[in-house]
């Protein structure tokens, strides 16, 4: 299946889909859901990073029981705006996960975005083991919300 801008993938939700937002993590993929009026994400859950068709089933059986219709995932690109290895590798796991889910997909950026919770769990005073927990998860919250205030403000 063929990667989408963001506004294209949420013209083609129908009326109740909620979007899941992914931060695909090296040991966990952070996993988000957004509320059906496209306007909030939630941390959803960690999965442990995997083979594909593993990973993939457990996001296809998010997003038959929340009624998703579609996969933001985080592209790191690079300070400058460019596309490195890691994005180069994130943005073929997306086109190999959108194709395994039958899920439509968009890459959205997510520059600082482990940084950015990070530094508010430490303000926070989470126990680094707690941090360590919920970060992905919270990461994938964090670019689904930037991505949904951007489709908000079009």
């Amino acid at each position: 299946m063929a990667l989408f801008n963001l506004t294209d993938l949420a013209a083609g939700l129908t009326r109740g889909q909620r979007l899941i937002g992914i931060d695909p993590g090296s040991r966990t993929i952070g996993v988000a859901l957004s509320d059906v009026s496209l306007t909030l994400a939630s941390p959803y859950a960690g999965l442990k990073r995997g083979k594909m068709a593993g990973n993939a089933a457990d996001i296809s059986a998010i997003a038959q029981r929340e009624a998703a219709g579609g996969l933001v995932i985080g592209l790191p690109l690079q300070m400058d705006g460019s596309v490195g290895a890691s994005a180069q590798a994130a943005r073929d796991w997306a086109h190999a996960l959108s194709q395994a889910t039958s899920l439509p997909a968009c890459l959205y950026d997510e520059r600082l975005s482990s940084a950015a919770v990070n530094r508010m769990l430490i303000e926070a005073d989470t126990s680094r083991g707690r941090r360590a927990e919920i970060v992905d998860k919270l990461a994938a919250c964090y670019i689904l919300q930037a991505a949904l205030d951007y489709l908000r403000a079009r």
